[in-house]
């Protein structure tokens, strides 16, 4: 049996000591927008329940059907970003590219749409297109500072 009792709580003689260092800063290099990832799966969450929160699941059918699929998207896109962030940061602009489809949806996919569709439309998506470029904004600071 190895007697540890003399090194504990010093790493300093630990034979994979650098290799847990790198190991460790990959994982916190890979963080840098941990403030997203809630607000991210709450606003697409959100989203997708809606039509039956601002009560026009039945006086707009299609537009239901779009703020189901983009909402649960968008909390798809957040999951990832809580599990696979580094693979997930490319999908920032299509996150900012989603949240301007959901301002215009009301007009586009709602004939005929009430200040509640397009209220609700019009915040969510803003917040999602802004959730989008702030971490798009991460990536591309993080990609200035390691060339």
């Amino acid at each position: 049996m190895a007697d540890v009792s003399r090194t504990r709580g010093d790493l300093k003689g630990h034979p994979d000591v650098s290799e847990m260092r790198e190991r460790f800063a990959r994982m916190m290099d890979a963080r840098d927008v941990v403030f997203l990832d809630g607000p991210v799966l709450l606003a697409g969450l959100y989203f997708a329940i809606s039509p039956w929160v601002v009560h026009f699941s039945s006086t707009s059918p299609d537009l239901m059907v779009n703020n189901l699929v983009l909402g649960l998207a968008i909390a798809l896109l957040g999951i990832g970003l809580t599990s696979a962030p580094r693979r997930m940061y490319s999908l920032c602009w299509a996150m900012s590219a989603i949240g301007v489809w959901m301002i215009i949806s009301p007009w586009v996919v709602a004939r005929g749409a009430d200040a509640g569709m397009i209220w609700n439309n019009v915040l969510i998506g803003a917040l999602t297109c802004l959730f989008g470029l702030i971490a798009a904004g991460v990536v591309m600071r993080k990609g200035r500072e390691a060339t």
